[in-house]
């Protein structure tokens, strides 16, 4: 399991090693770009009720750590998923019922059409 650590948070942000990988190059493409978006999911039922949303943002320190040390084979079609939900104004939606903060289960991000991206 990655770790997605956001500006100056305390919580870290876990995620899935292939999602991370997927989510890494859609994002650093968007921020190298100087586009900004969002990344929004649901609470857990453990945790207060709602759901989160950050804005990426070029000018906001990002860093990804990886599990395991060798690079994630990548498919194009589902950076291709991502990046038209990134430029959509709902941005990339992550499955609720898969995020955790503070060392829970994997964020995984949604298609389009809101079905699960498989990782």
């Amino acid at each position: 399991m990655g770790t997605m650590f956001y500006g100056g948070s305390e919580t870290p942000v876990h995620i899935d090693d292939v999602a991370l990988a997927h989510l890494k190059i859609v994002i650093a493409t968007k921020l190298r770009r100087s586009e900004s978006f969002t990344v929004s999911w649901r609470h857990q039922d453990d945790e207060p009720g709602g759901r989160s949303t950050i804005w990426l943002h070029p000018s906001i320190p990002l860093r990804f750590v990886f599990e395991h040390p060798e690079p994630t084979a990548l498919d194009r079609a589902w950076i291709a998923e991502l990046a038209n939900s990134a430029n959509s104004s709902g941005g990339i939606t992550l499955v609720a019922d898969q995020v955790h903060l503070s060392g829970g289960p994997v964020l995984t991000p949604v298609k389009p059409d809101g079905a699960a991206v498989p990782s």
